[in-house]
């Protein structure tokens, strides 16, 4: 899989639930209980009464460890001790405690994460402000890793990966995160930046779909900058694109922008997503981004007037099925119209095609 050519938010972009919460083999050696994805639960630590003194907020979180640190947010495992449990509390970073617009991102991604109730996303359990007046909330702590590193193995033709992510494994992870999304449109949000990085992939075989930060909620309008005469440039893909678009900047990664995003088109709806699903759909099987140009300009340029190599041309050895060739280049058409015209009818095109290979597989 070829490096990318300008920074994004692989090096140094969005934070997540990793580090602490995600230590790889559940084998590994761990620490103490409070550093385990997987503690074993004792009448010890669920049977105790409640303190007199009841800690509230921030308050009641201890034993931080930090997993990542975004230009705007920093992302730390802790414990909750009154629920006796490891969370992931993210905040915003002091320097952004006080910019409107920010503070308005920051609530958006948890409100719209806290309220999109589905097993593929990531459930929200507090929000609050810090006694020195930082904004947080807390979430699951997932343990896992996002799709971007099961993928980098593939292209590296690891063993153990190749025999775990097999073609039906691979449709069946997007057929859940595409679930996730079907959810979030039938209650009026786009995500708008969906990529493998956003997709988490779980020691239990689950698959969840983070960061709704630069979600679009329908009614809503943003603020965006219309066709390519304005550059992006290329150190501004240093930083998170704002999620409450500012002007000059389009939300999303460069590789998975619908059309209408790299054009900033205000009509955005659920058929843009399913562009990025496509995208992602086509590095999942091809193991190669379908639009990547050397420079953000040049990838814009590709998504909005180039067609990418079939699927089965791109990766001849990696056995795609026909049928499923024609349901990922049908959701990257360029027109809108000529889509999948809503994740649901795409999740039954991939269905159909697992089943097809569930049975091969066997």
């Amino acid at each position: 899989m070829p490096t990318r050519d300008w920074p994004d938010s692989r090096e140094t972009g969005r934070v997540r639930a990793t580090g602490p919460c995600a230590p790889g083999p559940r084998t590994q050696k761990l620490m103490s209980d409070r550093s385990d994805p997987f503690p074993r639960i004792v009448l010890a630590s669920t049977d105790p009464d409640l303190p007199a003194d009841l800690p509230v907020g921030a308050a009641k979180y201890r034993d931080f460890q930090p997993i990542a640190r975004g230009a705007k947010a920093e992302l730390r495992a802790c414990w909750d001790t009154l629920m006796g449990r490891r969370v992931a509390m993210k905040t915003l970073l002091p320097d952004c405690a006080d910019d409107p617009d920010e503070r308005r991102r920051f609530l958006r991604e948890a409100r719209v994460t806290a309220q999109l109730q589905h097993p593929n996303t990531v459930p929200v359990y507090e929000i609050g402000r810090h006694e020195a007046g930082w904004l947080f909330f807390t979430m699951k702590c997932i343990a896992g890793e996002d799709l971007f590193k099961v993928l980098q193995r593939l292209s590296w033709s690891d063993n153990v990966t190749v025999e775990q992510f097999p073609t039906g494994r691979l449709v069946d992870i997007a057929v859940q995160a595409c679930q996730a999304c079907a959810y979030a449109h039938a209650h009026g949000v786009v995500h708008r930046d969906l990529k493998p990085e956003n997709i988490w992939v779980g020691e239990f075989g689950e698959v969840i779909v983070l960061d709704w930060g630069v979600s679009k909620v329908w009614g809503a309008t943003d603020p965006v900058v219309d066709g390519l005469g304005t550059p992006v440039l290329d150190t501004e893909l240093d930083q998170e694109l704002s999620p409450l678009t500012r002007v000059g900047q389009r939300p999303g990664t460069p590789l998975y922008m619908s059309p209408e995003q790299v054009l900033g088109k205000h009509s955005i709806d659920e058929r843009s997503d399913v562009f990025s699903m496509g995208v992602v759909l086509y590095e999942m099987l091809a193991l190669r981004e379908p639009f990547r140009g050397r420079t953000v300009r040049q990838t814009f340029e590709n998504i909005l007037h180039d067609d990418p190599q079939p699927l089965r041309e791109s990766a001849p050895d990696r056995g795609i099925p026909e049928s499923l060739e024609s349901i990922v280049l049908k959701a990257i058409a360029k027109d809108p119209s000529e889509r999948h015209q809503s994740m649901v009818e795409l999740i039954d095109g991939l269905e159909s095609v697992r089943r097809d290979l569930s049975t091969d597989e066997r």
